[in-house]
């Protein structure tokens, strides 16, 4: 598929701002627990910990991609190995986070071609599924740590067609320009669709196309 014929990728729309769904992962880190770090993560072979050294990790890897900046960062699958958290992850995270949300509000980050996850892919493409890294796995921290969730229409439409080309939707599966080798949906933290009702709301329609139950619980 040509990145100009995906609606997440349309040059019409103004790109979307990756901060709110940056801040609410920050907020949801006060509340996570060092007693809690070997907990259970919707992503199977995650517990918390790896979940959050993922995250330090992407939040790098999308910054660097968003400035173009094309070193060891960018270069490393998401699913080549089970991340580390650092001893540090309470004050560098949200740092890492806030970086990466301000360098994705500069124009110049949705143009040209970048590198996310060893894929080489437009601009817009990385902008679009560095966003959905953010609300999934947000989404994820927040169901391992007994937090509520909620994410904005625009986010979750962006996430949706994003997501929905890879599970077999209207365009037969073709990935958008990489971006499923750039978040590991090809077999590695974005899995097979699970259904859901009709009439589902929207986060838990997201959630199920990237291969998570929507009511999945610690506990289940």
């Amino acid at each position: 598929m040509d990145a100009q014929e995906n609606p997440v990728f349309s040059r019409a729309a103004a790109p979307p701002d990756l901060e709110p769904a940056a801040r609410r992962i920050v907020a949801l880190l006060g509340r996570v627990d060092d007693g809690g770090l070997d907990g259970p993560t919707p992503c199977p072979d995650y517990a918390v910990r790896e979940l959050l050294g993922h995250l330090a990790g992407l939040a790098t890897a999308f910054r660097d991609a968003a400035r173009k900046d094309l070193g060891a960062s960018t270069a490393v699958s998401p699913d080549a190995a089970l991340p580390v958290l650092d001893d540090d992850w309470r004050e560098a995270l949200p740092r890492r986070l806030d970086e990466m949300a301000a360098a994705w509000r500069s124009p110049d980050a949705w143009t040209g071609m970048t590198r996310a996850g060893g894929v080489e892919l437009p601009g817009e493409a990385a902008g679009a599924v560095a966003l959905n890294e953010l609300v999934v796995h947000g989404w994820d921290l927040a169901r391992s740590t007994g937090q509520p969730y909620a994410a904005g229409e625009a986010e979750l439409r962006s996430c949706e067609a994003l997501l929905a080309p890879a599970a077999g939707g209207p365009d037969g599966g073709a990935d958008a320009d990489g971006a499923d080798a750039a978040d590991g949906s090809d077999g590695g933290l974005f899995g097979v669709p699970v259904p859901v009702p009709d009439g589902a709301p929207l986060l838990d329609r997201v959630i199920a196309l990237s291969g998570r139950r929507p009511d999945w619980r610690p506990d289940r």
